[in-house]
């Protein structure tokens, strides 16, 4: 198995605020959609919330401390171990958020990719990306875009893997 982190981050790792995203930017769906249809998605209930609904074609585990938890279409996992264990068959995993699950993932072995949308501006959030080691973690692309009628910041699609 291998998890895959996947995240839109500001460039003061902010990530969101107040239970949402901070900024609009389809290119980065569109993105995210792509990379993730047909795989299953790892994701805190805070998370889950801010979306809404378990996003289709895509099985959904959502990590929670409430034990009564219920979300139509999901699996509910009490901790990321219990996650990991329930999607331990899955060849690709791709974790969703938030900024908690990210720091407990980001330093896991199964963790060997990131894929992370750079928005070039910085916002105020209450929630973050942790920052990624060098030493653990090569940048293998970068695909750089500058704002359009659609997409307002200047941002690149970035691809991280983890060094041997």
């Amino acid at each position: 198995m291998k998890l895959i982190l996947i995240a839109a981050v500001a460039n003061n790792n902010v990530i969101g605020g107040d239970n949402k995203l901070l900024w609009n930017l389809p290119a980065d769906l569109k993105r995210f959609k792509e990379l993730t249809m047909g795989h299953t998605l790892i994701m805190g209930r805070k998370t889950f919330e801010s979306i809404g609904k378990a996003l289709p074609g895509r099985r959904t585990v959502i990590v929670t401390r409430q034990n009564d938890y219920k979300a139509e279409g999901c699996e509910i996992a009490s901790d990321l171990k219990d996650a990991i264990c329930k999607v331990r068959e899955e060849s690709d995993v791709f974790v969703a958020g938030g900024g908690e699950i990210y720091r407990q993932v980001i330093g896991l072995h199964y963790a060997r990719r990131i894929f992370m949308t750079r928005v070039y501006a910085n916002f105020e959030g209450d929630s973050f990306f942790p920052n990624i080691d060098p030493e653990k973690w090569e940048l293998v692309e970068r695909d750089e875009f500058q704002p359009d009628e659609k997409n307002p910041y200047p941002f690149a699609f970035l691809t991280y893997k983890r060094r041997k």
